[in-house]
């Protein structure tokens, strides 16, 4: 099968499969060859009514379909032969494909070549005519580049000049014109939690305003990593150039994070339909919130509080995760029966997992810390018995409904962060009403394993996708493809930072019944439903200015002493956000004790910056902000002119060190924010 070079000779080329069940028509009237030009069908349009259209290319009157092909029907060869005997017909023929994507790729007699720019023109022109090559367009934006033809009928051979032309030592670039189909990376109509659509007749307006953010934003640079069961990184949907990074199975410690079915009665099918809500590419059959964001695929399946949880997110972190979505947790209460004895149990967060998510928090992202988001659950009950989805470092989803209410099974209470659209069931004995849609559409593991055997009352015929995908678990990386949106737009911001934005733009809903609270806190939705839109215009970085002081000290910290260090700060200007920068050198920094005392007139007390953290490691080199430090958040608005003390206590024998350097940072108030809302770093 030919390889194309779309950059040097040394560079990797793209292989190509030639399609057993792809043909390829192109007619001379550019009319479609299903689309007679009467109202008597023809014969010719017979031999394609069994197929799908899959692309269609109208200005060259170009059509691709996929057809059936099985022992005892008509073959391929059988097809192309019946569509030449026709005059329309200029082309049938086979299709190459993408062997990752299998996305088809034509390939037309027309080749790009670029001559190194020592060539000579004139020598250029005999080189291309020598290939047999008609120049179309001498390209204006490099050097001896052109776009040039071969003989009507060369068909394949394109490649092989191609190829030919690119072993000249004159040749730089030389490839065949390919064409792919052109996606929007779009949303699809099945699915309604994206945008305002219409399924099975019924207008359904319930969605989180995807679609508009992703007038901004589709999640480009940023990295979502889904611990769940398996991942079918085979699926069109979930792979491509660059889509998946850092595959993992943190429970059998492999680079292999596919679907394993391990046991009978065990489907590894939940993890698909998560990517697929959190990051579909969306160029098939269905879009994720970020559909050009990058895939980490973790499955875990081990037991609840295990090690390989507590690794799963520690590989997130160190491998360059930026959100993390995790659509599980205890087991849940029976929804619909109130006196389940599960109701009302605590599930402890195990430290091992609570150390791990600390890491992802402190230590991802270079220091900013990855936006961990974890389903509140599905059993009708309080939320914050649940040590994981509860844990004030992540932020807990929960699931509203496609008429803009709580879905029945959803779980709640103070710790709900935000509520996304998700699957609901009609239940009387409640007087719940009936949901309007079968739930969310959203990849399923492509061929019949998977939710979707292979049916349309399931999703579609091929069985890849899935339109009954629900609960918290879709709630969830559905928040966590918007946090990647917002960083996308604004990769600076700190995870606290991207909590607080997902709070500021969540829209309030079911007031009646969300029993919202004086600061607009419902125990159902959290702060409304989340608006992907609203998130991302939030996101954008706002002007700011400041100040920076800093000092370098290098004085000594004693062992067993407390000691002191001054900056002065004269402007009076109020402030938005403040930071303490600090740097210094110890041979066992678990001994120290740290503050700064803020100046007397602001009224705020001593802030404790470190409180024997960190045991024997050596050195310490930090910037605490209201992010990792929320007492610092207290100086918002206020003026911190005056005398600023940072105090170090050393409070155990044997050690000693250095303070190098201590620096504050002072964003002032921007005229069109209140103090503390955060937008990014000072600029």
């Amino acid at each position: 099968m030919p390889t194309v070079f779309f950059g040097t000779k040394e560079e990797p080329g793209l292989e190509l499969e030639q399609s057993d069940d792809l043909i390829a028509v192109r007619t001379r009237s550019g009319r479609s060859i299903r689309r007679s030009a009467g109202p008597v069908p023809s014969p010719l349009e017979a031999e394609l009514e069994d197929g799908v259209l899959l692309a269609e290319y109208p200005e060259a009157g170009v059509e691709v379909y996929r057809v059936p092909v099985s022992p005892g029907g008509r073959s391929l060869e059988e097809r192309k032969t019946a569509l030449r005997a026709s005059p329309d017909v200029r082309f049938a023929g086979g299709v190459l494909v993408d062997p990752v994507t299998q996305e088809p790729v034509l390939y037309t007699e027309n080749l790009f070549i670029k001559f190194v720019d020592t060539a000579d023109p004139e020598d250029c022109m005999e080189v291309l005519r020598g290939a047999g090559l008609t120049v179309k367009q001498e390209v204006r934006y490099a050097t001896n580049a052109f776009f040039a033809a071969a003989m009507e009928g060369t068909g394949r051979q394109v490649f092989d000049i191609a190829a030919g032309l690119l072993r000249r030592e004159d040749v730089e670039y030389c490839h065949p014109e390919l064409i792919r189909p052109r996606a929007r990376k779009g949303i699809f109509p099945q699915q309604w939690h994206l945008r305002k659509t219409t399924v099975n007749g019924v207008v359904i307006d319930a969605h989180g305003n995807v679609e508009a953010a992703h007038e901004i934003s589709r999640g480009e640079g940023v990295t979502i990593a889904v611990i769940d069961d398996g991942i079918d990184i085979d699926h069109v949907e979930l792979s491509g150039a660059d889509k998946v990074v850092a595959p993992r199975d943190a429970t059998l410690q492999s680079n292999d994070p596919r679907p394993k079915d391990p046991q009978p009665g065990f489907t590894d099918d939940h993890g698909t339909a998560c990517a697929g809500v959190a990051c579909a590419n969306g160029i098939s059959g269905a879009s994720g919130v970020a559909p050009r964001a990058r895939l980490m695929p973790i499955r875990l399946a081990s037991g609840l509080g295990s090690q390989r949880e507590a690794d799963a997110f520690i590989w997130a972190a160190e491998n360059g995760a930026d959100v993390i979505s995790c659509s599980w947790g205890p087991p849940d209460g029976r929804w619909w029966n109130p006196g389940d004895p599960r109701h009302g149990q605590v599930f402890p967060l195990p430290a091992s997992t609570r150390l791990a998510i600390d890491y992802c928090t402190q230590k991802g992202r270079s220091g900013k810390g990855c936006v961990v988001c974890f389903a509140a659950g599905n059993g009708n009950e309080s939320v914050d018995h649940d040590g994981y989805a509860s844990y004030s470092k992540v932020i807990a989803v929960a699931a509203c409904n496609d008429r803009g209410t709580r879905s029945v099974y959803s779980d709640y209470g103070q710790a709900v962060w935000c509520a996304f659209p998700s699957s609901d069931m009609g239940h009387p004995p409640f007087q719940h009403a009936n949901p309007l849609t079968p739930g969310i559409w959203t990849t399923d593991r492509i061929g019949p394993r998977g939710y979707n055997s292979g049916s349309l009352a399931d999703g579609d015929a091929a069985g890849d996708y899935t339109h009954g995908f629900g609960g918290t678990s879709s709630a969830c990386p559905g928040v966590a493809g918007v946090a990647a949106l917002v960083l996308s737009v604004n990769p600076a911001l700190r995870w606290s930072e991207v909590k607080d934005i997902l709070k500021r733009a969540c829209d309030r809903i079911d007031p009646r019944g969300g029993d919202y609270d004086a600061d607009g806190h419902s125990p159902k939705y959290g702060y409304g439903r989340l608006n992907a839109r609203t998130a991302v215009e939030l996101a954008r970085p706002q002007p700011r200015s400041g100040i920076s002081i800093s000092r370098v000290f290098d004085a000594p910290i004693p062992d067993l002493q407390t000691v002191s260090f001054l900056l002065n700060v004269a402007d009076d200007t109020p402030v938005d956000l403040v930071s303490v920068g600090l740097e210094l050198k110890h041979t066992y920094i678990g001994d120290l004790v740290i503050s700064v005392r803020p100046p007397v007139g602001t009224g705020v007390g001593p802030i404790v910056l470190h409180q024997r953290e960190g045991g024997p490691a050596r050195d310490l080199s930090k910037t605490y902000d209201a992010a990792t430090t929320p007492a610092l958040a207290a100086l918002a608005g206020k003026s911190c002119r005056g005398k600023w003390t940072l105090v170090v206590r050393d409070a155990a024998a044997q050690d000693f060190g250095t303070l190098v350097s201590f620096s504050l940072m002072l964003s002032f108030v921007h005229p069109d924010r209140a103090p503390g809302e955060t937008s990014g770093p000072a600029s």
